[in-house]
């Protein structure tokens, strides 16, 4: 399957998942999960959440920003750049911050592992 993200409607998502802000989603949605291209507008955050049923890539296409992960090391922030790719496995929990001046955009893959 090839995807257009442009093809895909734009949602504009307030408060996503208890975050702050609003972002800009486009999302594919099957019975395996998820592919999700996100964008964090300034000061935009996804709230802190847990993966019961899944697990979930991020794969940072431009901008920068801060990833809340409970297994950092002593729960410090991670600083995040595009290029750079982060793993929540199924479990676990994670939240973004885009904390700069510029937009912050995403590719989510999100696995439904059951």
């Amino acid at each position: 399957m090839v995807m257009n993200f442009d093809n895909i409607p734009l949602q504009h998502i307030p408060h996503f998942k208890g975050g702050e802000g609003e972002v800009l989603a486009r999302i594919h949605t099957d019975e395996m999960g998820k592919i999700v291209h996100l964008t964090l507008p300034p000061g935009a955050s996804i709230g802190l959440h847990t993966h019961d049923t899944s697990a979930e890539v991020v794969y940072f296409l431009s901008g920068h920003g801060i990833v809340l992960e409970d297994d950092a090391p002593n729960g410090d922030p991670i600083s995040v750049e595009a290029g750079m790719c982060t793993y929540c496995p199924k479990g676990h929990s994670h939240s973004l911050i885009n904390n700069s001046d510029a937009d912050l955009v995403v590719l989510g893959i999100i696995p439904e592992l059951g």
